[in-house]
């Protein structure tokens, strides 16, 4: 993992957690359900950000390797990962 994505990552990954204990609390001390739900949504917006930051990493690494190794095989593989990606994507945005 690049250096920069990496201590990016981490850093997302701890206030992930962080706001996922607040959740946690929030829920326990019984508090307002706008409240929660505004928080949770908060989460999934740190959580895009964590997602957006490991696919440039993927992309700057393994991408631009198996694009650029003139394997049409490793090439191809790439190629579809992606379009997984997209459509795993598209699945939980329309649902």
């Amino acid at each position: 993992m690049l250096v920069d994505i990496k201590k990016r990552a981490l850093h997302r990954s701890k206030i992930l957690q962080g706001q996922m204990r607040g959740v946690e609390k929030m829920i326990e001390d019984e508090a307002y359900c706008m409240d929660i739900i505004t928080q949770s949504l908060a989460i999934q917006k740190s959580l895009a950000s964590l997602n957006k930051l490991i696919l440039e990493n993927h992309l700057k690494t393994h991408v631009k390797d198996m694009i650029g190794s003139g394997d049409e095989a490793m090439q191809t593989d790439s190629i579809n990962e992606l379009l997984v990606l997209y459509e795993l994507t598209n699945l939980r945005t329309n649902n």
